[in-house]
């Protein structure tokens, strides 16, 4: 079997389900969530997990895995897709790698640095400290000890402030020079294709939309039945997801309905903010706007190409070796 996973990036509500859906209507394809939030089971309207119906007409894989008071790291991730992956691949069926978690996409095409496992207690102190000073306090630190990481991180960024922040204080090193170590390939090749929406207010229209949908169907209902059902507290991995950590804000009487609807519209824009940074950092075989006529079809052409031209050049590079052996 050539061993080729198609991807498709973007950030959120760009459109990026109801592509690979379309595409599976085409190829025999099996789905791989690329999506840091839809891991957790129960947090369905928050993270706009495919309905069951979306999930019995094409499977889905790395979707409900752990539960919300769990934590769920890159590394974690790169090995559970490269593992999802390979099933698909032995099926005789094509992966399509689906989501906006970049730094899960990173980890899997690039390879992860060896860093530091989480340390829950180190973890803990470091949030008592961010609610004491705030976390702009805890950014101006970790700029003094990894000027390069926070130029990269917003000030209110918690949850990468607190990963970089541990990371030093575990190893004594700052996280940049952990991340030149060599990394490894995954065991199959890529063809990636990244959504990048030329019309920006649209973008912001479709994610307040959505937002509101989410709201009518209950999503502050969902955050209660959770904390309810699980040991959840706002520090968690899940808790910080956009629109979870606002919904919680409003369950402890923080704020209004009102306020918690515009604090969450406001995260999931800079959401999109950093999605679209990062996938102009990073390299993809073809790049889509996702808003454009005909989009839905080019990508399945698209797809299709990638998918044919990533497969001869892993046989044409078999070939070689075989020649050079």
């Amino acid at each position: 079997m050539r061993r080729v996973a198609l991807a498709l990036l973007g950030p959120t509500a760009s459109g990026k389900s109801a592509l690979a859906l379309r595409l599976a209507e085409r190829l025999a394809l099996e789905i791989v969530s690329v999506d840091s939030g839809q891991v957790y089971r129960g947090m369905d309207i928050g993270t706009a997990k495919p309905s069951a119906a979306e999930r019995r007409r094409v499977p889905h894989h790395l979707i409900d895995i752990v539960d919300p008071s769990e934590s769920y790291s890159a590394g974690r991730f790169r090995a559970d897709a490269i593992d999802a992956v390979s099933a698909v691949l032995a099926r005789g069926r094509l992966p399509l790698l689906v989501g906006g978690t970049m730094l899960y996409y990173r980890a899997l095409a690039q390879g992860i640095d060896a860093l530091p496992a989480a340390d829950p207690a180190l973890r803990a102190a470091i949030a008592r400290e961010a609610s004491r000073a705030g976390w702009p306090a805890l950014h101006a630190e970790l700029a003094r000890i990894d000027p390069q990481i926070a130029r990269r991180v917003e000030p209110n960024d918690a949850q990468r402030i607190q990963r970089a922040l541990e990371v030093y204080r575990a190893s004594g090193r700052p996280l940049s020079e952990l991340h030149t170590a060599p990394r490894q390939r995954p065991p199959f090749a890529l063809a990636s294709c990244a959504l990048v929406p030329a019309d920006r207010a649209l973008l912001h229209r479709r994610i307040a939309e959505r937002l509101d949908r989410m709201l009518e169907l209950g999503l502050v209902d969902e955050l209660r039945a959770l904390r309810r059902r699980h040991g959840l507290n706002p520090a968690l991995p899940s808790m910080r997801s956009v629109g979870y950590r606002q919904a919680w804000g409003f369950l402890e009487g923080a704020y209004g309905e009102r306020e918690m609807r515009d604090r969450a519209l406001a995260a999931t824009r800079q959401l999109a903010k950093r999605q679209l940074t990062w996938l102009r950092s990073m390299s993809f075989d073809a790049v889509l706007d996702p808003f454009e006529r005909g989009a839905s079809e080019r990508w399945c052409e698209l797809a299709q190409s990638l998918a044919r031209e990533a497969r001869a050049d892993r046989r044409r590079a078999r070939q070689r070796a075989l020649r050079m052996g």
